[in-house]
């Protein structure tokens, strides 16, 4: 089940957040930088993985941390996009559709290999990714749609909104 709904993502019951970022992301603005500045740890142990594994635009890196209230937050850190090169002041270049379409046929096959009972996604690789939102959401729909659990796609953000997810 795929649900499109308003509100702020980081208040999603969703058991899992997946959104995009690139290779070498500074996590320094939108939803990587909300989440940077919740689970600080998030990134750190992100870039430790990179420099053990050098990420490659297409794959996906999965973390698992606390929120506030105690729970288990999963993040899906989607690489959507890659960088303009190696320097430190280097940014992120727009995400190719292909990217996207690998990204989301691999968290596809973790969330069966784990066991995911919903996730939360904001419109992907829209942003800093600068993709139409009509060319990336029917990916979602033939990647996610299958797995039969909540999807909750956060259409329109609406800060400290809570969103009605429907989850059950």
């Amino acid at each position: 089940m795929i649900r499109d709904v308003e509100g702020d993502i980081l208040l999603s019951e969703a058991q899992v957040i997946a959104h995009g970022i690139a290779t070498h992301d500074p996590f320094d603005s939108g939803l990587a930088l909300a989440l940077r500045e919740r689970f600080p740890a998030m990134v750190r142990d992100y870039r430790h993985a990179m420099h053990s594994h050098e990420p490659k635009t297409g794959d996906v890196w999965v973390w698992g941390g606390v929120n506030e209230d105690g729970s288990v937050r999963g993040i899906v850190n989607l690489l959507t996009q890659g960088m303009q090169s190696q320097a430190k002041s280097a940014r992120p270049v727009k995400a190719k559709l292909e990217d996207v379409n690998r990204a989301l046929r691999e968290l596809a096959r973790v969330a069966r290999d784990q066991g995911f009972r919903s996730i939360a996604l904001p419109r992907l690789a829209t942003g800093v990714g600068a993709l139409p939102w009509a060319d990336v959401k029917p990916l979602i729909a033939q990647h996610l749609g299958p797995l039969g659990i909540p999807i909750v796609i956060y259409e329109v953000y609406r800060k400290d909104l809570k969103a009605n997810e429907q989850l059950a």
